[in-house]
């Protein structure tokens, strides 16, 4: 079997202080691959001692290879994600816009607030569940009128009101 080649930039002494110091546990863990790789075991043996996958291991230890002690650690942590939909200059703009009535009146649904949101990001559409979101945020909650029984009797239900069963 062919053993991976690494350039050691650390001595094993090193990367033995540096896994015992690392506060992040993916961190200590990347350390004790590579600390474990240059004690000369093969990437099999570190898959079962670390339960990571061989193919996670080779990846380490190649960011070991070509970034040194830089490329060690969770890059997630640097990772800012994906920019929101909404930037927040067009959030303060619906925000100051909340108590206004749309612009064909009424009241604001998620469809017209989709609309708006659609014109205000010059794209031709936005869906309305992503309008219902943000009437969300602003505090809004859906009120309507409970349902009516089609043949309920309106004398009958003020005497229940008033005197409960007749």
């Amino acid at each position: 079997m062919r053993r991976l080649q690494i350039t050691h930039h650390l001595s094993v002494d090193d990367l033995k202080q540096r896994h015992r110091a690392a506060h992040d546990p993916v961190e200590r863990s990347h350390w004790q691959i590579i600390l474990l790789h240059a004690q000369g075991h093969p990437v099999t043996t570190i898959a079962q001692m670390t339960t990571y996958s061989t193919v996670w291991i080779y990846e380490i230890l190649h960011r070991y290879d070509a970034h040194g002690p830089a490329g060690v650690g969770d890059r997630r942590h640097h990772n800012p994600g994906q920019p929101p939909l909404v930037p927040p200059d067009v959030r303060e703009k619906r925000d100051a816009a909340r108590d206004d009535p749309p612009p064909d009146g009424g009241l604001w649904t998620s469809k017209k607030v989709a609309a708006w949101l659609a014109q205000e990001l010059g794209v031709d559409h936005i869906h309305a569940p992503r309008g219902w979101e943000m009437l969300r945020q602003l505090g809004y909650r859906s009120y309507g009128p409970r349902p009516r029984h089609r043949k309920a009797d309106p004398e009958e239900q003020e005497a229940w009101k008033k005197n409960g069963p007749t």
